[in-house]
C-alpha cells in the first residue's frame, strides 16, 4: 500500500519544486546503500533484535496518526514523519539481516526478499519527499 498516495505526493512536489524528486531519490538511494552495507557487514544477527522495536514503532505512528486525525496537530504530523523515517531506516537493517539469515537456512525465495527491500525503500523515498516538500513550503522545521 505505500504506493498508492505516491502519485498525488509526486504531482504535488512537482506543483512546489521540481528538484524535490531527484534530491529525495538520491536522498533514499544513499540512505538505503548504506544501512543495507551496515546491515550486511555487522555481526551476524545483530539487527534481528529490532522486529520488535519497530513492529512497536509502527503500532505508536498507527495510533498517533488516528489521534492526528482528530486534533489536527502539524508538530505531531511533523514528528510522524521523522519517527517513520527513522523506523523505515531501522527496517532496511533489519530486513536485510532478515534475508542473509533466511538464505543461510535455505530460503532462497529472492523474489520476495527483493520485495521486502523495495518496499522498504519506497517508504523512505515518500518520507523523504515529504519532509522535503514541508521545508520548502516552510511548514516544516527548517534544516
Amino acid at each position: 500500500l505505500p504506493g498508492i498516495n505516491l502519485g498525488p505526493l509526486l504531482q504535488m512536489c512537482i506543483a512546489i519544486n521540481p528538484s524535490i524528486i531527484p534530491t529525495a531519490f538520491l536522498g533514499t538511494a544513499t540512505i538505503f546503500a548504506c544501512f543495507s552495507l551496515s546491515a550486511l557487514y555487522a555481526r551476524r544477527r545483530s539487527f534481528l533484535y529490532l522486529g520488535g522495536f519497530l513492529l512497536s514503532g509502527l503500532t505508536l505512528m498507527l495510533l498517533s496518526s488516528l489521534v492526528n486525525a482528530f486534533v489536527g496537530s502539524t508538530w505531531l504530523f511533523t514528528a510522524n514523519l521523522y519517527l517513520g523515517l527513522m523506523l523505515m531506516c531501522g527496517f532496511v537493517l533489519f530486513d536485510t539481516q532478515l534475508i542473509i539469515e533466511k538464505a543461510e537456512s535455505g530460503d532462497k525465495d529472492y523474489i520476495w526478499h527483493c520485495v521486502d527491500l523495495f518496499l522498504d525503500f519506497v517508504n523512505i523515498f515518500r518520507e523523504l519527499l515529504m519532509i522535503l516538500g514541508m521545508n520548502e513550503v516552510g511548514a516544516g522545521p527548517q534544516a
